[in-house]
């Protein structure tokens, strides 16, 4: 009788703590994902959903002029400026999304792409380099 209770509570004991460990790990991957949002939206408390969307669209330009960089390298061995990769089509953006206009910085082994807005606003430049990981500024 005293084994059986004792089974029964070790099961209960476990899922209690498997779903607390879920909750807790959840709540981790929200704080992180607030943080990576606050980094991405718009100052001053702007909720113009235009503005939100060019921000989104800027990243994702971003993020396919990184992904181009990457063929390019596999492809040619270097890193390309925006010119050669539009022109070699490795990409079908133009070189501005406005507010922002693009810029791709090289060096033997490293690139940045970078969007700066030409506007008064937040965030002022976005970036990205070979980690794959977009940046704002303030």
């Amino acid at each position: 009788m005293f084994r059986g209770a004792m089974a029964l509570a070790e099961r209960i004991m476990g899922r209690v703590f498997g779903f607390l460990g879920t909750i807790v790990t959840m709540a981790i991957g929200m704080y992180i994902y607030s943080l990576q949002v606050k980094t991405l939206t718009p100052g001053a408390g702007s909720g113009n959903p235009e503005e939100v969307a060019t921000i989104a669209g800027v990243k994702n330009d971003l993020i396919g002029i990184a992904n181009a960089e990457r063929g390019y390298l596999a492809t040619q061995g270097k890193y390309a400026s925006l010119d050669e990769l539009i022109s070699g089509n490795y990409i079908s953006i133009k070189g501005e999304r406005p507010p922002y206009i693009y810029d791709v910085e090289i060096t033997s082994g490293s690139f940045r792409a970078t969007a700066t807005r030409t506007t008064k606003g937040a965030p002022a430049q976005l970036w990205i380099t070979e980690s794959m990981e977009v940046q704002a500024s303030d």
